[in-house]
């Protein structure tokens, strides 16, 4: 049997390490391959940097993010803020995926406070389900593959959408074990914590990603620092009822009953 393999896809470098590392860890302790791909090179995270200064910069930073998740980087393809819906774009991230083979793929939230990250999940999501279409072609060229995928979305930057409505999960990861290792590949974007201290006020970048853990694992009500997800409908990736997520993490992943009930009910789960 094949290795299985997770892709992360996400807007920026270090939107995965804020929001999908931990859970990235703990799959490839279960024996996944780990690839990662950030669409946008972050040529606008600075306030004294040129782009083209920034965008070394950062993919430096993104290297070395990698190696500490043990994972495969692929190159970014856009600037930051040109993350849109175009088929240029989609032909590119649909040439990972068929490159990739993902058993499983981790993508941004649908429901976030910047445009970036919420055309990135949209990119993302259509990519994967275009994988196996004879006629759509890519950049590169790539064959189309029939391999089924599970899709999971990590929860927004804030854990709020733009309306600043709070958004719960309906799985929770335990990355207590991973919280060091997580906090190491997130180190490594030090010119984001300069950037963030400028523009958002963040003064302890790296305790903004452990303060949204903690959030997550008290709403876990089991763990003291966890990630979240909302597994992807089935139509057009995988049979219905697949989580491979769960499968490989076993009791590190637990799903909650009151987001299942809220899918039934056809709400969106709020606090």
């Amino acid at each position: 049997m094949s290795k299985p393999l997770a892709l992360a896809i996400s807007a920026h470098p270090d939107d995965i390490e804020f929001m999908m590392a931990g859970t990235m860890l703990l799959l490839k302790q279960a024996g996944y391959e780990l690839h990662m791909m950030n669409i946008a090179n972050g040529s606008c995270g600075t306030a004294t940097h040129t782009r083209e200064a920034i965008v070394a910069r950062r993919l430096e930073e993104a290297r070395a993010a990698a190696r500490t998740l043990g994972a495969h980087l692929h190159d970014p393809i856009a600037d930051d803020l040109e993350i849109v819906y175009t088929r240029p774009l989609l032909k590119q991230v649909c040439a990972v995926v068929r490159d990739v083979r993902p058993t499983l793929m981790l993508v941004p939230s649908p429901q976030d406070y910047m445009e970036d990250h919420i055309c990135a999940c949209r990119i993302a999501v259509s990519a994967a389900f275009f994988r196996g279409m004879r006629n759509f072609s890519t950049t590169p060229p790539r064959e189309p593959i029939s391999e089924e995928v599970t899709l999971y979305h990590a929860l927004p930057y804030g854990l709020t959408d733009g309306l600043r409505r709070v958004i719960k999960p309906g799985q929770y990861v335990n990355i207590t074990p991973v919280l060091a290792c997580k906090r190491e590949a997130l180190a490594c974007h030090r010119s984001q914590k300069e950037w963030l201290d400028t523009s958002q006020g963040l003064d302890s970048y790296l305790h903004a990603m452990e303060d949204m853990a903690r959030t997550v694992g008290a709403w876990s009500v089991v763990f003291e620092y966890a990630e979240g997800w909302r597994r992807h409908a089935h139509l057009g990736f995988c049979a219905e009822g697949a989580d491979p997520l769960t499968e490989a993490l076993g009791d590190k992943c637990i799903v909650s009953e009151e987001y299942e009930r809220a899918v039934k009910a056809g709400r969106l789960l709020e606090e």
